[in-house]
């Protein structure tokens, strides 16, 4: 599935809603992304985005559960899962299955998007009837494919705002490059190039240049 051109620099909340619009002929209503918390533990998930907005609870139980998650990858691909949640048992079902099935949701279909150190971003897509054959999830997952670049650019510029020049220091820190090379490719002095890494780790609430680059990949921003 091609997505229209008209989905590029929309925000979130108007990427997602033209998104479950565009796949509500696969039977999607609603959308859900988790990705790890910056500040918590290897397995810890928060939920970044959810459409319909009434969804949050549900997608916070979700969130909190140990369903699915980094344990899941077993390769650097991203990993597709199809899962029909109507035949969880009621004696048995997790919270959050419980949550969705109240919400009238039958299926949903999982992408996950790997990122170092063993974390993923995941990307849930749900919908209100079960699917006759492997290739209705195959076609919400290409779909995620093709959506994800200007989505996780549109959450993560939600969640931290970095000025270009603070954003170009990152990804050469990313790189590997020194501040001595960095500051040869950006064209300044190495007190200019520590001076934007100062800046992006008070942002991104860290105290040292590792721990910023680190926590820019699991947030988004690189």
């Amino acid at each position: 599935m091609t997505l229209p051109v008209n989905f590029d620099n929309l925000g979130v909340d108007a990427l997602l809603a033209d998104w479950v619009a565009a796949l509500s002929d696969q039977g999607v209503e609603s959308v859900v992304v988790l990705g790890p918390n910056p500040l918590g533990d290897r397995d810890d998930r928060e939920v970044l985005a959810v459409h319909p907005p009434r969804l949050l609870g549900a997608a916070q139980a979700l969130a909190e559960s140990k369903d699915f998650g980094t344990a899941w990858r077993e390769s650097d691909a991203p990993l597709v899962a199809w899962q029909e949640i109507s035949k969880s048992s009621f004696e048995t079902a997790s919270r959050w299955r419980l949550l969705w099935l109240a919400h009238g949701h039958q299926t949903l279909v999982r992408v996950a998007f790997s990122l170092p150190a063993g974390r993923a971003f995941e990307c849930f897509m749900f919908s209100a009837r079960a699917f006759a054959h492997r290739a209705e999830a195959a076609t919400l997952a290409w779909s995620a494919y093709n959506i994800w670049p200007m989505l996780r650019r549109a959450i993560a510029e939600q969640r931290v705002s970095l000025s270009p020049r603070e954003q170009e220091s990152l990804n050469l820190a990313f790189e590997g490059l020194t501040a001595r090379e960095t500051a040869a490719r950006m064209d300044c002095s190495e007190r200019t190039v520590n001076y934007h890494l100062a800046n992006a780790m008070s942002k991104l609430k860290t105290d040292n240049k590792l721990a910023a680059v680190q926590r820019a990949c699991w947030i988004g921003l690189i």
